[in-house]
Formats: C-alpha cells, structure tokens, sequence
C-alpha cells in the first residue's frame, strides 16, 4: 500500500519537476504475474524511480549502497520504496538469498545494474547469479537523457527503451562462463535499445 502510495507521490512529482520523459516498447514486458529482474547500465541516480513508474502496477526491490540506510529517516524512507542494503565492496550471500527469496516468493521483481556504479562500465556478476538461482528472466532497458538533477529540473527529454526478456535457462550453471555469457547478452541488448532509439548515442559517466 506504502509502494503504490509513493509512486503515485512520485509520479505527481516527476510531472511538476519535469513531464518529459518517454516510455517506448513497454509491451516487451512479462506480464504482471511474472517476477523478472530489470537490468539496465546505471545512467543517472534517479533511474529505479522512472522505471518503477513506467513498469506499474508491478513492485520492485532493488539493491542500494549500505551508507544510504545510516539516517533513519533516510532508510525508513527507502526500505519503504523497495529497497534493501548491500556493501558494495563486499556483497554477502545473505543479501543474494533475500533477492533470491523475494524473487521467488513474493510478487515482486528486482531492479538491478550489473556494473553497479554510474561510473563503471564493468559487468559484474551478481545479476547472473541472483537470476540463476531464482530461475528468471532479464528483462533489459536503457535510459537517455539528463545524468544529473539540474537538467532534469530544466525539463530536458527523458527516454526509456525496454527490451525482450533474455532466457537465461539455457545457462546451466552461474559460474565463470556461465556469468560471461550472460553479460555478453545484456550487453549486446543494451547496445541494440540504445541504437533503436539513437544510434549517435554515447554515454560519458560523470
């Protein structure tokens, strides 16, 4: 109930703060009743709240860095929208089971970056992992527009693309080769929904 009540807060915001943004190919979406991970290359900060929006009415966890949960406001607030705490440095199987858990459990999919930072474009292995062990699919998408919160108050175009689910079930195990070839997938999908929506594209992280 909290969930729905923030995104409708959230959506009212979005439209005062900006009201530009675009959502192209949602019907590539699972259907509701199916639980999936969102991957997307981590763009801008404000991200998961766009695509939580665009994807309603279906729920989301999603990972965030365990400094953001030292205000108790600030985690209340957070816990609250769905997201839960991992160390970075050094994710433990404790928040993998929790994912895997929910993923399976629950009626929420999981919204995650495989490089983990807006300054990285090094793929990591956690959501290769988390979908193996919960046997879903990635469902890929890709952000264009503002990087930082100035021009998205100065309304600059915003653009969502989001692609097919990629079948992992043909991956047999999340080892090494397993983990790399399920990288290479989301990248070469990454690649294609930027190029469907600007083939000039190019992101520079800030």
């Amino acid at each position: 109930m909290f969930y729905s009540f923030l995104r409708g807060l959230v959506r009212f915001l979005l439209f005062i703060f900006n009201g530009n943004a675009h959502y192209h190919n949602l019907e590539r979406l699972p259907d509701r009743s199916e639980n999936y991970i969102l991957v997307a290359p981590h763009r801008m900060a404000w991200e998961p709240v766009y695509f939580a929006f665009a994807t309603r009415p279906k729920q989301f966890i999603f990972m965030a860095k365990k400094e953001l949960f030292k205000n108790k406001f600030g985690a209340w607030w957070i816990r609250n929208c769905g997201a839960f705490p991992v160390d970075r440095e050094n994710p433990s199987m404790k928040t993998m089971k929790y994912a895997v858990k929910m993923l399976k459990e629950s009626d929420k999919s999981m919204i995650m970056f495989p490089t983990g930072s807006r300054h990285s474009d090094q793929m990591k292995g956690g959501v290769a992992v988390i979908g193996k062990l919960a046997n879903v699919r990635l469902v890929p998408c890709v952000y264009q527009g503002p990087t930082d919160i100035k021009n998205i108050f100065k309304r600059r175009r915003i653009d969502l693309n989001f692609g097919e689910p990629i079948d992992i079930s043909d991956v047999k195990k999340a080892n090494e080769e397993g983990i790399e070839e399920i990288n290479r997938r989301m990248e070469a999908a990454f690649a294609s929904l930027d190029h469907e929506l600007n083939p000039d594209y190019h992101y520079e992280a800030k």
